[in-house]
């Protein structure tokens, strides 16, 4: 295994500036993932990673080996791909055993490392069967194996999951993590996907328009996001958002937004950053709210209710995604479904736990811990 440390890199196509300055640490052993909207710039820097691009600025280190000008084959790198790229013509074996002949590896050697593999990923009964033959996990698997048994320093994965329908995805996500643990290798993966990147990162990298906007733990970057882009990429529904403005009231702070919005909330995780006047954008997760009442474990001395307007109800069996109006902005909460709000009720919500962002740069307001 080896660690990834990559320092100030820059890519551009044509006029087209991709990476701006990206810097990553992977400490050896790690699951990192890659994750942002398409053309932020994740797939060229694995594509840098592998080789298969020249940085045009920067470096890229594995185990404090510098490799930004190494062709693929002197990086001992595996790459999955997206698209399996397996051999039609050949069969599972014979796939799995492919890269492995071409580096002359000894024939007996081949054979261990096949059995290996293949018993890994349960491919045992498939080995004699063609590419042709076999569903989108199997595949999947197969190309997973290809790349276990190069035994390299460093695995690399490019959205593998994409071409999978959704149970498909979860069970091979299952099986990609439970196989970096085992293997005990380091690995950096891309996906577009918040879910897989919360579930299988032990590091994850959130990447925005060529730069990489905040790096962490999952549970920290969701919980503190250091951008509203950060804020509104994680998570399922998205954080809401809602444009408000600053008031003094006393020693307490009040959120002010439209339609008689009037939101008093604790202002110390946000201490010496907030101006009386002050535009900025509240944030509110979705799982956040809840209904207001006098035996809520929520509710504070200074606490107030909100309205929320609801225009649509997605009935998800325990739970509701509840749809409204609040402040002026679209608005999502989660409840209990027992709740039985329908549409054209009026709501009256409070906020277990709010973010404010900077009403130009985006930049959270909370203190850093």
């Amino acid at each position: 295994m080896a660690s990834v440390v990559v320092r100030d890199l820059h890519k551009k196509f044509g006029e087209t500036h991709i990476l701006k300055g990206v810097s990553v640490e992977v400490p050896k052993g790690s699951f990192a993932v890659l994750v942002g909207p398409s053309g932020c710039g994740k797939s060229t820097l694995l594509r840098l990673l592998a080789g298969l691009e020249v940085a045009d600025g920067g470096a890229i280190l594995f185990d404090d080996r510098d490799v930004t000008r190494l062709e693929p084959r002197d990086r001992d790198i595996a790459m999955v791909f997206q698209s399996y790229a397996l051999y039609p013509h050949l069969s599972v074996r014979e796939n799995l055993a492919f890269g492995l002949k071409l580096r002359k590896t000894p024939a007996a050697e081949i054979e261990k490392r096949v059995k290996h593999a293949s018993a890994m990923l349960g491919l045992d009964t498939l080995l004699d069967r063609l590419p042709k033959a076999l569903s989108g996990g199997q595949r999947q698997r197969v190309a997973m194996g290809r790349a276990i048994v190069r035994r390299p320093s460093l695995f690399l994965f490019d959205e593998p999951l994409s071409n999978l329908d959704a149970a498909l995805r979860a069970q091979v996500r299952v099986d990609i993590r439970k196989l970096h643990d085992e293997l005990g290798a380091t690995s950096v993966y891309v996906t577009h996907d918040q879910v897989e990147a919360m579930t299988l990162a032990d590091v994850i990298f959130v990447l925005n328009k060529g730069v990489v906007e905040q790096a962490g733990h999952p549970l920290e970057v969701y919980a503190r996001p250091k951008t509203r882009f950060v804020a509104s990429f994680l998570g399922s529904p998205a954080m809401n958002f809602v444009e408000v403005e600053l008031a003094r009231d006393g020693t307490a702070w009040v959120a002010v937004g439209k339609n008689g919005l009037r939101f008093p909330f604790d202002g110390k995780p946000f201490e010496g950053r907030l101006e009386d006047g002050m535009k900025t954008t509240l944030g509110v997760r979705a799982h956040d709210v809840e209904i207001a009442s006098s035996s809520s474990t929520y509710r504070t001395t200074d606490s107030q209710s909100v309205p929320l307007g609801v225009t649509l109800v997605e009935a998800l069996g325990t739970e509701s995604f509840v749809h409204g109006t609040l402040g002026g902005s679209s608005f999502v909460a989660r409840l209990d479904a027992q709740t039985g709000a329908k549409k054209g009720d009026t709501l009256d919500l409070w906020f277990k736990s709010l973010h404010l962002f900077d009403a130009e740069t985006g930049v959270s307001l909370r203190k850093e811990p």
